[in-house]
């Protein structure tokens, strides 16, 4: 862990160095149950790389944000929430309520939700 992140809770996370309940794993990408969930299923699926936001990551790796999104995916379907539908959130910057500047995307589900969003 470089300077960089080594204050970063996620990096941390994949790290094994801070506890997570982690539903999925593959190479390159991680999931885990929120500590705060907002609905039934919520599952927070980050890159193992460390990269602040979903643009810095589509602009540096596009093939590792596909892997985060494919897992969110198999997250849903292994939650059972894809038949009836999820919701897969990246909030970007403190105004859209980014509290760890490591891309996660939340995996939402298992209830209903409204339109538009908070």
């Amino acid at each position: 862990m470089d300077a960089n992140t080594a204050d970063c809770l996620f990096c941390k996370i994949v790290a094994k160095e801070v506890p997570a309940t982690v539903v999925r794993e593959t190479g390159t990408a991680l999931a885990f149950r929120d500590i705060n969930p907002q609905a039934p299923t919520h599952v927070l699926v980050i890159p193992k790389e460390h990269h602040p936001t979903a643009a810095e990551l589509a602009a540096a790796s596009p093939a590792l944000l596909a892997d985060v999104v494919t897992l969110a995916a198999e997250v849903a379907a292994e939650d059972g929430v894809d038949g009836t539908g999820y919701r897969v959130v990246f909030n970007t910057g403190p105004h859209a309520g980014q509290t760890v500047f490591h891309v996660h995307a939340h995996v939402l589900g298992g209830r209903g939700f409204e339109w538009p969003p908070g």
